[in-house]
């Protein structure tokens, strides 16, 4: 059921708290203040980072398949998380805050070592003060 699907603390989220907060970046977590209410917010870096379950935020991966009952149901409720999704980056951006996406795809069936690249790339982007949107996605089949 729907009910049990978690918003926060999910797996992908949780690898990611863990992977910076060792690598020694400090965050809060779900700030409601902000557009969209990112995962975790690294204010010394004005970082916003946003981890993102490729179904209900509808990644073109292989981990993402349209459901084949209530079809129109879900492709409006997809097609609503995507147009959230964007308008939220768009109002962070403007507030001056870069953002990092993190798909769950990043992490999905990989060992502990590919979680290690994956974080270190996010941990360099944080600290080398790129601008704009980085996103991370898995490596599944070279599609992602």
């Amino acid at each position: 059921m729907m009910a049990g699907i978690r918003g926060k603390d999910t797996k992908p989220e949780m690898i990611v708290r863990r992977g910076l907060h060792r690598r020694g970046f400090r965050f809060r977590l779900h700030d409601r203040s902000l557009p969209g209410r990112p995962d975790l917010i690294l204010p010394r870096y004005h970082v916003a980072i946003f981890v993102h379950g490729c179904f209900w935020h509808g990644h073109d991966c292989p981990l993402f398949r349209w459901p084949r009952t209530r079809e129109d149901f879900w492709r409006d409720k997809i097609g609503r998380n995507r147009e959230r999704d964007r308008n939220a980056a768009e109002r962070l951006q403007e507030a001056g805050w870069r953002i990092l996406t993190i798909w769950e795809c990043a992490f999905r069936g990989k060992t502990d070592a590919d979680h290690d690249a994956t974080l270190n790339r996010a941990a360099d982007w944080i600290a080398n003060g790129a601008t704009g949107e980085a996103i991370l996605r898995g490596e599944l089949r070279g599609h992602c």
